[in-house]
């Protein structure tokens, strides 16, 4: 049985502890950290495990095999290297980093130390964009002519001290929220030969909107990321990609939808390995726990295996970073928070 150390017990810890319940018979979260002491001991009930304070005094104290960081984003880097120099695995939640050399500094770490990192970028994990992968690679209706990707939602006023609404911790919706697209397209269709980026700011000057086209020698492929709607506003990601074939279309929400237009005029409904898991009720924007189960299977599999990790590696996650910095310097910003 593996022993997990969560850091972190807000909107993500909560979904990642609920994904740790349905692991239970190969893993166990035996300590748990934030400064909210309420909100540790919340989650730590579900398991009976320990409290810490800080998550560095988790890392330091706690008998653990693999630490989950699940912190606002400008706290990744520095324990993820605490914990990478203890010799545990570590899942740290996307984005990896805030800044450029943060991603130089993990990469690194993880180089000195041979340690395990994933990162959260479960859309790689989530099944309907699985099923977009494979039917890509496999050319099942031909060539990609276009995709279109869209993940938009009411303003975040959900998080700790505000910090997903502060560019300074969370690199705006570009890093936070947009990030998931702009990594799902590079693991599809590999590195783009450019990207060109429009914005939307708020009063402020803080991205609130991204639209980028990405220059690739065969589709057209663009992305948009907001969460400056109202907070009535539903949120949604979707994708839209035509093949020489047929067009593949994909809507999330209450009843998530994924279609397949053919040019024989057929509407073909693809079957989906899903794990058959109750819905997360800890908050945030998304209530499934697809992608963020079917990630962690994975990690605590190879962990537990001691297999490599082959898929959200730290060394893709710095890569998919660094490209939301070039897009958002094509925009007009000039540093990767604004």
């Amino acid at each position: 049985m593996l022993k997990v150390g969560l850091i972190g017990a807000g909107f993500m810890g909560g979904m990642h502890a609920a994904c740790y319940e349905a692991l239970s018979s190969e893993v166990k979260v035996v300590a748990v950290a934030d400064v909210i002491k309420e909100k540790a001991e919340k989650i730590a009930g579900k398991f009976n495990s320990d409290t810490y304070s800080s998550g560095e005094e988790l890392i330091k104290s706690a008998d653990v095999d693999i630490i989950d960081i699940c912190l606002p984003t400008y706290l990744h880097a520095s324990h993820a290297v605490k914990a990478m120099e203890k010799g545990r695995a570590v899942f740290i939640e996307k984005p990896v980093c805030l800044l450029l050399e943060e991603g130089r500094l993990l990469l690194e770490t993880q180089n000195k130390t041979g340690a395990k990192v994933m990162v959260g970028q479960c859309i790689r994990f989530w099944p309907e964009y699985e099923w977009l992968k494979n039917i890509v690679n496999d050319k099942t209706y031909g060539n990609v002519r276009s995709a279109v990707f869209t993940r938009i939602s009411p303003k975040p006023t959900w998080s700790w001290d505000g910090w997903i609404l502060d560019p300074k911790r969370s690199g705006s919706v570009a890093l936070d929220l947009h990030i998931h697209d702009t990594d799902y397209i590079r693991s599809i269709f590999g590195e783009p030969l450019g990207v060109a980026s429009e914005v939307v700011r708020d009063d402020l000057g803080v991205i609130e909107q991204i639209i980028t086209n990405y220059k690739y020698s065969g589709p057209l492929v663009t992305a948009e990321g907001a969460w400056g709607y109202p907070p009535e506003f539903p949120f949604s990601m979707e994708y839209r990609v035509m093949f020489d074939k047929a067009t593949a279309v994909y809507k999330s929400g209450n009843t998530p939808s994924l279609s397949v237009y053919t040019e024989k005029g057929e509407t073909l409904i693809p079957s989906l390995d899903k794990e058959d898991l109750d819905s997360s009720d800890v908050g945030g924007n998304v209530s499934d726990l697809g992608g963020y189960f079917n990630e962690l299977k994975y990690f605590v599999g190879l962990v537990k295996n001691n297999l490599p990790i082959a898929k959200a590696t730290l060394n893709e996650a710095v890569k998919s970073f660094e490209l939301v910095v070039s897009e958002i310097k094509s925009a007009g910003g000039q540093s990767p928070i604004y």
